[in-house]
């Protein structure tokens, strides 16, 4: 038997086993536990503990909860806390950070080094954490996609989706590519160069989520951490086992 790690988010579910205080290889899947199949929720991992971090909305949790409580000893919901294994979070109510957020500056505080972390889902999440553990707050805003979306929704003739990205585009779908992950970009880097002003020298820029390979290109020194939110759940269950 053994112990997993569970990440719901908001478009994706995502999985893997607990090694020590990192995550092993992860799994993937679309959204929506109740629009899986059921030979595919039978192939879900069985153990121990199961660790949950969920963003989704409150009857996907309940339902996803219901299914690990069914294959697990025990299943534990990872909550934001105020301070945890060296980090503090900059929230006056820690209840309002999202848990994904709050996993992912566990997950980089390890590195001792100031960070700034963008995370590239649904939403677009951008938060500081110095080399002290001190979260100094951070931005959410539409990720590429949801601008796309948005666009397409309110103007049908705007292609949710297709294009590449140029810095002068010629035609339509392009351009919006182009204008839809340039803002992403540029919101990133605005970011982290206020954040040098703040702490004197440049953080280094830690990218994660479904959306952050298409931006990777573009952001220069950028470092790539796929199962950043998965790790950080690893360090919470560790932390919270010694207790």
């Amino acid at each position: 038997m053994s112990d997993w790690l569970f990440d719901l988010g908001n478009s994706r579910f995502k999985f893997a086993p607990l090694q020590g205080a990192r995550a092993g290889d992860v799994q993937a899947w679309p959204h929506g536990a109740e629009a899986m199949p059921a030979d595919a929720l039978q192939a879900l991992p069985q153990g121990d503990v199961a660790y949950v971090a969920s963003v989704a909305a409150a009857a996907l949790t309940r339902s996803m909860l219901e299914i690990l409580q069914a294959r697990f000893s025990e299943v534990r919901v990872a909550r934001t806390e105020a301070q945890c294994a060296g980090v503090r979070i900059a929230y006056g109510d820690p209840a309002k950070f999202g848990v994904d957020r709050f996993l992912a500056l566990l997950a980089v505080a390890e590195r001792r080094e100031a960070v700034v972390v963008a995370g590239v889902g649904t939403a677009l999440t951008i938060d500081l954490l110095d080399a002290d553990g001190l979260h100094h707050g951070g931005r959410i805003a539409a990720s590429p996609t949801t601008m796309r979306e948005a666009l397409h929704a309110r103007a049908v003739q705007l292609p949710a989706s297709g294009g590449a990205y140029h810095e002068f585009a010629n035609d339509t779908a392009d351009a919006l590519a182009s204008g839809c992950d340039g803002a992403a970009v540029a919101l990133i880097e605005r970011s982290r160069t206020e954040a040098a002003a703040v702490l004197g020298r440049l953080p280094a820029l830690l990218v994660h989520g479904g959306g952050a390979p298409a931006l990777m290109p573009l952001l220069g020194d950028a470092q790539f951490q796929p199962a950043l939110v998965l790790d950080g759940l690893a360090r919470w269950a560790v932390h919270h086992a010694a207790r």
